[in-house]
């Protein structure tokens, strides 16, 4: 790995101006992470240790002290959202919680708005931190739910019980303003009635957001190595296909609009922490394995962090930072990042946000035939405003961005 001085030194490619032609001008995003977690789920590909007992002094000093470190080197860019993740957040100390909350408003210029979130699980030891983490700051809290029926949260792996999801919940809409879960569907031997009865009762439970995801197997989980030995099967393609139809249809009959492909918000209740990352803004990414994109000097990097917890916090400890890695990007790299992310929101990608942020008109960075095949089979819409993808569209995106981007 090149040494931190050598890799902060941008390519001439990679300097050309981003949004505004200035450093520090984009807003910046704050991500911090915390490892540690009572179990690891078998579904799960996350950066997530199981540690008894968790280091919390430890962690939470190290933490502290690579965002006082970050905010040197940065400046007083202006701060939009904290957003807590993991591992599981709701172990932390609420006293480091506050800590970070009160550190990151003083280094950087918080927006008025700023939406700070935190990542819970609904078991009885972190719900009854909830009171806790909202007098820390928290105005937005995004409970781990995963399932409401307790035959599924055994094949999930959870900790908690459908009784303690609903009371996690029902506390919750009491102590923040802003509230989230998630919830896996398209699980072995799901029917779509029951999938619906389900959603019905989120939907009755949700404030304005939900985050819906249907299960994937991904590599190195418990999961992949039990489905590969026929341990379980998943719904086929047109099962999973009329689940997705059916979760639209009914967030949108209860005022919840999939403004991401896994994510449903009433108007104006949307993640702004996500949407940073989907409209390839800027964000910090702080802590175990976090990645970060960072304008500085003209040029866009990736940053990325030792994945290991103690490591990381060795490093921290020695020089103020776990960072291993500091990159600029290419104008091929950027617009590459940007339609990935871009196309997966409904509102898409704008083309004078797309050449200012890359130095790469729209265009030059799509396959045309494939670019007009795709607007003509009504996956894509194409507007001079925007390039975004339709329903149908999204629904096949990860095929469709393998053969239109360049």
């Amino acid at each position: 790995m090149a040494p931190a001085s050598a890799a902060r030194q941008p390519a001439p490619e990679a300097a050309l101006p981003l949004v505004g032609g200035t450093a520090g001008t984009e807003p910046l995003a704050l991500y911090i992470h915390w490892p540690f977690c009572l179990a690891k789920c078998p579904y799960c590909d996350f950066n997530s240790h199981v540690r008894a007992p968790v280091p919390q002094a430890r962690f939470g000093a190290a933490l502290e002290r690579e965002l006082i470190h970050e905010a040197a080197q940065l400046g007083r860019r202006r701060l939009t959202s904290i957003f807590f993740g993991g591992g599981t957040p709701s172990l932390m100390a609420p006293e480091t919680v506050a800590n970070l909350i009160a550190r990151a408003t003083t280094l950087f210029d918080p927006a008025p708005d700023l939406e700070i979130t935190l990542e819970a699980n609904p078991t009885s030891v972190e719900a009854a931190r909830l009171r806790d983490f909202a007098q820390a700051g928290v105005n937005r809290i995004s409970l781990g739910i995963q399932a409401l029926d307790d035959d599924a949260l055994r094949f999930l792996g959870r900790e908690h019980s459908a009784a303690q999801a609903l009371a996690a919940l029902e506390c919750a809409r009491t102590l923040f303003p802003r509230m989230t879960f998630d919830l896996i569907y398209a699980r072995p031997g799901q029917s779509q009635s029951a999938w619906e009865r389900e959603l019905h009762t989120a939907l009755a439970l949700a404030a304005d957001h939900l985050s819906l995801y249907q299960l994937t197997i991904e590599p190195g989980t418990k999961f992949e190595a039990l489905y590969r030995t026929g341990a379980f099967t998943l719904p086929d393609e047109d099962t999973a296909a009329a689940l997705y139809d059916s979760t639209d249809r009914i967030t949108r009959a209860h005022g919840l609009d999939a403004y991401e492909v896994s994510n449903y918000a009433r108007p104006g209740s949307e993640s702004r922490h996500n949407l940073t990352y989907w409209r390839y803004g800027d964000y910090l990414g702080l802590g175990p394995g976090a990645h970060g994109r960072i304008t500085q000097e003209g040029a866009l990097y990736a940053t990325r962090r030792h994945r290991a917890p103690e490591p990381w916090a060795e490093r921290v400890e020695q020089h103020g930072t776990g960072e291993t890695s500091r990159d600029a990007l290419s104008r091929a790299e950027r617009a590459r990042e940007m339609l990935l992310m871009g196309l997966r929101v409904r509102e898409g990608i704008n083309p004078a946000r797309f050449a200012a942020r890359t130095g790469l008109p729209l265009q030059d960075a799509l396959d045309p035939t494939i670019l007009a095949a795709a607007v003509e089979e009504g996956y894509l819409i194409q507007t001079p405003e925007s390039l975004r993808a339709s329903p149908e569209g999204r629904l096949r995106l990860e095929a469709l961005l393998g053969a239109l981007v360049l």
